[in-house]
């Protein structure tokens, strides 16, 4: 009878003294978890809210795994962090060993950082001192219209003004934005693409292998981009495959870019890395980047760095969501939620709301119809927001995109379950 009470209290502290991230549905108040476990996050009045989002996207198999909570306490007894410049240690050592070999596009080395925006930072100050050392300065970017790479100044340049970052348009460097690759729309970006290149002043081309996330979950044409990629790749300009969303069996592969036969040359990494218990971003480079940096010349070393870079706990971590997600009892699960979610496509598709549905490895991407306003600010988000959450549901919708990820931890029956209330919703 006094837990009601406390929870009360808690929130009341919460609203006094925190500012929470994208903080866009004002009329809900937060909601004070006291644990979680695999797909459920627990309240002390008694809920349990299905994490259809693995919070944010970087919980892979389910929440407090043991497998990983074990490893992590094993390791505190041990070494917890240590400056990673001029020291090392075993867990990144293993990291490293076991990731670069299954990364697409042969990578060489790992930079490890702390969150998917320092990690598209490092790739980007990567690519533009590539050919700084090289003695060939190089200015432009090119990334694709409606991206989304993160919220430090360069990954915001990626992404433009509009809709997040218009407060801080003066600052951003400028980006070449191809337009969004569909099948009707080929011919225009090529052409814009062989004026782009003609200048001979590109760095690098970034971008989401196979779909983009926080631009509303589209997926790309995969033969216009595999083209483009292609292009870009012949005429010598490096490619930074963000893989922060995707990577690590979200889209069905392991890495999506192993949808494409045009493998990158620099590849961002986080969310998922750590299985979703600590923060941690990672850049791989293959040998043709790593080698510009390696010399003895010390302005031409990579000047860059943070305090918690290689924390001996975030590397164990990831090491043991590697371990939990390489065995093949998860890739099964992976390829049999990819099927579940195919499976409720086409009866979503036939509903009159419904303006295009499709599934993509575990992740399913609904875009309503809307007769007002569309994209990232729609109203239709925050009235979706509650009513799942009513329903113990957290869903996160993207302006008037509704979206499913779970963790692979999900049973058939829960997945279906929350199939039937998006169905309701839709339908009411």
């Amino acid at each position: 009878m006094q837990l009601f009470p406390l929870m009360q209290n808690w929130i009341s502290l919460d609203k006094e003294h925190l500012w929470h991230p994208f903080d866009v549905f004002r009329n809900t108040e937060n909601i004070f978890i006291e644990r979680a476990e695999g797909l459920y996050l627990y309240t002390k009045d008694g809920r349990a809210i299905k994490d259809m989002v693995s919070s944010w996207w970087t919980n892979l198999h389910g929440h407090n795994h043991s497998h990983i909570v074990k490893a992590i306490q094993k390791q505190t007894e041990k070494l917890s962090h240590i400056i990673f410049s001029g020291f090392t240690h075993e867990p990144a050592i293993q990291l490293a060993q076991r990731l670069l070999p299954i990364l697409p596009g042969k990578m060489n080395k790992l930079f490890l950082s702390d969150n998917g925006s320092t990690a598209v930072e490092v790739g980007l100050k990567m690519a533009i001192q590539y050919w700084h050392n090289l003695g060939q300065p190089k200015r432009k970017m090119i990334a694709f219209e409606g991206c989304y790479h993160g919220d430090t100044f360069g990954s915001m340049s990626l992404a433009g003004p509009y809709p997040f970052n218009e407060p801080f348009e003066p600052y951003l460097f400028e980006v070449v934005y191809l337009p969004f690759p569909h099948p009707g729309n080929k011919e225009e970006i090529l052409a814009l693409l062989e004026k782009t290149l003609a200048s001979n002043d590109v760095a690098a081309l970034i971008y989401e292998p196979m779909i983009q996330g926080v631009g509303g979950m589209r997926l790309f044409d995969k033969e216009t981009l595999d083209e483009l990629l292609r292009i870009v790749k012949d005429k010598n300009v490096l490619l930074i495959a963000d893989e922060v969303m995707t990577g690590f069996g979200r889209t069905g592969k392991t890495f999506a870019s192993e949808y494409l036969s045009t493998l990158p040359d620099i590849v961002c990494l986080s969310k998922g890395i750590s299985g979703g218990f600590l923060g941690m971003g990672a850049t791989a480079a293959n040998a043709t980047v790593y080698q510009a940096f390696d010399t003895k010349d010390k302005k031409k070393v990579f000047l860059h760095g943070h305090s918690y870079t290689g924390n001996a706990l975030a590397c164990v971590a990831a090491n043991a969501s590697l371990d939990i997600l390489l065995q093949s009892e998860t890739l099964s699960k992976i390829e049999q939620i990819a099927v579940w979610q195919k499976e409720v496509v086409n009866e979503i598709q036939k509903l009159p709301k419904v303006k295009v549905a499709f599934a993509l490895g575990t992740i399913l991407s609904i875009t309503l119809i809307q007769r007002q306003q569309e994209g990232y600010f729609a109203q239709v988000a925050e009235h979706a927001y509650q009513y799942f959450l009513q329903k113990n549901i957290l869903l996160r919708p993207m302006g008037n995109v509704l979206y499913l990820s779970p963790p692979y931890c999900i049973a058939e029956e829960e997945l279906k379950e929350v199939h039937q209330m998006v169905i309701q919703y839709l339908n009411e």
